[in-house]
């Protein structure tokens, strides 16, 4: 390993490990192994004193080599960054429909979706999800959807738009299912596993690198698409959108686990529907669940950027404010440093997140890490660390803040003195198998839609 610092310009050119002794002010820090990026890239970073306000920026020449597979990176200790909530995010950009929440932006509207993935590459993701939530056809035709695109055409569409931009940098590409309209209308076993059947057929014709299965509250429709995930040989990462108090069936965190384990799941974890301190509280108890059982696996974490201390067990989808008034409750840049530390020191090592989860978030989780990780993001370029930019704002008070203290200290308001702190979340405790959540192609009625609006108002 060599190193060379310039004392002109600041730069401290690197390859291979460089060691604390050759940085004297990270003096406190463990020898770095920088991870590899594409063939013969330059990755400008400000590690090597990120936790200090000394700005050396190092400059690592990467070795040339094909990408490591998501189970050799988690097999050997690394941190994988995921990506952000590509639905509210599209749905705050204008390009998917709030209710719905399906991706045919991904055949519509290609290039916002492009334009989102390269955000979180930059902003540190090594996983460029496809943006196939809901793309199954039955959530494509349901409650009167028009359905413009086929559920083959918006799968495909999505694998081509997060291959192309994980080869702009060293990315991984998952294909991901989620919970369909089919199982909670109590349709059966092969009927389900039939329709993540045509997704995952998809993923392995474009040849995604691993797949997931996401966002369910019924562990056994995850055990299902986990296994028919795993007839693909890729490596399968499944996630379940439930807190402490398990699934809405009542089965515990740490018994879904082990189910999903035993189905064929290298990876399990929590994403969506509660917020960072919830999902990594969950993950610990999935991690309790399967060391238990005597069995191995790598934990993940992908939740809310929102705040959550007062939701139910079906999470922030009981909330008023869901979801067009969410945005109170997002977390700071700083809160999601914070939920980075939180997740590592759980023994978490792939950390990502879900609805509301922007760029800038994903950057934070990056920058949290970057030590452990041995570099920075490129978006770290734009953004001094711990506020330290600030010290050139024209404001002497906004310089003033210009500090870790300050951050860490702050208590932020929402400007809104009239507002709660919290709310009474709705308590309809109804899951599959009740009427009201059977599905239908139609569009809901106006009759359906009177009486719902009739018990809504009876429950306030």
């Amino acid at each position: 390993m060599t190193a060379v610092r310039s004392h002109t310009t600041n730069i401290l050119s690197v390859s291979g490990t460089l060691n604390k002794d050759q940085c004297g002010p990270c003096a406190n820090s463990a020898a770095v192994t920088w991870s590899a990026t594409p063939a013969g890239a330059l990755r400008p970073v400000d590690l090597c004193c990120y936790h200090h306000h000394h700005h050396i920026i190092i400059i690592i020449m990467a070795p040339a080599g094909a990408k490591k597979g998501i189970l050799e990176r988690l097999d050997a200790g690394e941190i994988v960054v995921g990506d952000g909530g590509f639905v509210f995010a599209l749905e705050k950009r204008g390009y998917v429909k709030a209710g719905p929440w399906t991706p045919e932006a991904a055949a519509e509207h290609p290039e916002a979706v492009r334009q989102l993935h390269r955000e979180f590459l930059r902003a540190g993701s090594n996983v460029m999800q496809t943006f196939t939530f809901y793309a199954s056809d039955d959530k494509l035709e349901n409650r009167g959807h028009t359905q413009r695109f086929t559920g083959q055409q918006i799968n495909e569409a999505a694998c081509d738009l997060a291959k192309e931009v994980a080869n702009e940098g060293d990315a991984l590409v998952a294909g991901g299912v989620s919970q369909t309209p089919s199982y909670l209308s109590c349709k059966s076993e092969n009927d389900v596993k039939a329709i993540f059947k045509k997704q995952i057929d998809v993923f392995v014709k474009k040849d995604v690198d691993f797949l997931i299965a996401e966002y369910f509250e019924h562990v056994e429709e995850a055990e299902w698409a986990v296994q028919v995930l795993k007839t693909t040989g890729k490596p399968v990462a499944a996630t379940l959108c439930i807190g402490p108090e398990g699934d809405l069936n009542g089965v515990s965190p740490g018994d879904c686990a082990v189910r999903l384990v035993k189905a064929g799941a290298q990876i399990v974890g929590i994403n969506c529907h509660f917020d960072p301190e919830t999902c990594v509280k969950t993950v610990k108890l999935m991690k309790e669940g399967v060391e238990k059982a005597g069995l191995k696996a790598h934990y993940m974490s992908q939740p809310l950027a929102y705040h959550t201390p007062d939701c139910n067990c079906q999470g922030f989808i009981d909330l008023p404010e869901f979801p067009f008034s969410l945005e109170p409750r997002i977390l700071t840049r700083w809160d999601m440093q914070k939920y980075a530390r939180e997740a590592y020191n759980a023994g978490i090592r792939y950390i990502g997140g879900c609805c509301g989860f922007e760029p800038y978030h994903v950057r934070a989780l990056a920058e949290e890490l970057a030590p452990e990780r041995g570099f920075l993001p490129a978006g770290s370029e734009k953004h001094g660390n711990w506020g330290s930019g600030l010290e050139m704002h024209t404001k002497p008070w906004v310089r003033a803040r210009a500090r870790r203290d300050y951050w860490e200290k702050l208590k932020p308001a929402s400007g809104r003195p009239f507002c709660p702190s919290m709310a009474m979340p709705d308590g309809w405790g109804v899951t599959k198998g009740h009427a009201d959540l059977m599905q239908q192609k139609e569009a809901t009625s106006q009759e359906q839609l009177k009486a719902l609006f009739d018990k809504a108002n009876k429950t306030h």
